[in-house]
C-alpha cells in the first residue's frame, strides 16, 4: 500500500500515484512498460495474474526495475503530514525524510514497557506513565529486596522470598564451584599430559646423549692407544736410526783409514755384517 495521498500537500503528479491503490508510490517499482506501482501491490497481484493492470501486457516478477531516477527525485521532494497529526504533530516534511521522522516523533503511539501493561502511550508522556504503571516494577518496602511486578505482588511474604532467594543463591554458587571444579581438573589434566609428554621427550634426549657419550669415550680410548702404539714406533724407529749413523760413521772411518783394497775388504767385513743384523729386525707399523 502507498502513501494517503491526503497527507500530501500541494498536487500530485499523476504519474506518481500507484496504478493499483492509487495512493502515492512506496517503494516504488516501474514495469517494462513504463507503470509505476508499490512493491506490495505489484507482486500481490502478480500473484493471480501475469499482466499488467494498465495495459494488460504480459509482464513478471523478474521484468520490474526500480523506478527512473527523475521520478524518484520528484518523488522524494513530495512534502507530507506527519501520520501522527490526528495526535497533535504539525510536522511537514519530504518523502524522503518521513520515515526518520516517524520513528521519533514525539507524538508516536508506542507500548508501554512495563510486562503485562497493555496501554499504548505517546512517545512524550511514556516516562511519566512508567512512573505510575501500575506493572512497574519497584522493590518491596520492607526491605528484603523482592522485585514487585504487580499489584498482587506486594502481599508476598518476606522470608519466604528471602529463603527462594538464599537458595537460588546457594545453588549459583554450587554451579559455580562445580564448574570451576571442572575447568581446573581438566586444566591439571591437560598440564599433566603435557609434563609426561615433555618427560619422555627429555628422557629420550638423555639416552640419547648418554649413547654419543659413549661412542665418544670409545673413540678417544681408540684413538689414545693408537697415539700410545704410534709413540713405540717413533721410539723404535729413532733407536734404529741412532744405530744405522753409528755404524755409517763407523763405516767412513774405516773407509778413510784403510790404503789397500785387500785391507779395506778386511776391515769392511765386520760392519757390514752388523748392518745387516740390523736390517734383519722385524718391525711392526701401525696404520692410523
Amino acid at each position: 500500500m502507498g502513501y494517503d495521498i491526503e497527507r500530501f500537500v500541494g498536487y500530485v503528479n499523476e504519474g506518481l500515484l500507484c496504478s493499483i491503490c492509487r495512493d502515492v508510490l512506496e517503494d516504488p517499482l516501474q514495469a517494462p512498460c513504463e507503470h509505476a506501482f508499490c512493491t506490495a501491490c505489484i507482486h500481490g497481484w502478480l500473484v493471480h495474474h501475469s499482466n499488467c493492470p494498465e495495459d494488460r501486457q504480459m509482464i513478471d516478477v523478474s521484468l520490474l526495475r526500480p523506478l527512473y531516477r527523475y521520478m524518484k527525485n520528484d518523488l522524494n521532494r513530495l512534502q507530507l503530514h506527519c501520520k501522527n497529526r490526528e495526535y497533535g504533530c504539525e510536522m511537514v516534511c519530504s518523502l524522503e525524510s518521513i520515515d526518520r521522522h516517524e520513528r521519533e516523533c514525539e507524538y508516536s503511539q508506542i507500548p508501554c514497557s512495563n510486562a503485562g501493561c497493555t496501554v499504548q502511550i505517546e512517545r512524550r508522556n511514556l516516562d511519566g506513565h512508567l512512573a505510575v504503571c501500575e506493572y512497574r516494577s519497584r522493590e518491596c518496602p520492607n526491605g528484603c529486596g523482592y522485585t514487585i511486578l504487580s499489584a498482587e505482588d506486594t502481599q508476598h511474604n518476606c522470608v519466604a522470598e528471602l529463603r527462594t532467594e538464599l537458595e537460588l543463591l546457594r545453588s549459583e554458587m554450587i554451579c559455580r564451584v562445580e564448574e570451576a571444579k571442572h575447568e581446573m581438573e581438566s586444566r591439571l589434566d591437560s598440564q599433566r599430559r603435557h609434563m609426561v609428554q615433555k618427560e619422555s621427550i627429555l628422557q629420550n634426549e638423555i639416552e640419547e646423549l648418554k649413547s654419543q657419550m659413549s661412542r665418544m669415550m670409545s673413540d678417544v680410548r681408540s684413538l689414545m692407544a693408537a697415539e700410545r702404539q704410534h709413540r713405540q714406533e717413533l721410539e723404535q724407529a729413532e733407536l734404529e736410526k741412532r744405530e744405522l749413523m753409528e755404524l755409517l760413521k763407523g763405516l767412513q772411518k774405516d773407509c778413510r783409514l784403510t790404503t789397500t783394497e785387500g785391507s779395506r775388504k778386511s776391515t769392511n767385513f765386520r760392519p757390514l755384517a752388523r748392518l745387516e743384523s740390523v736390517k734383519r729386525k722385524p718391525r711392526e707399523v701401525t696404520v692410523i
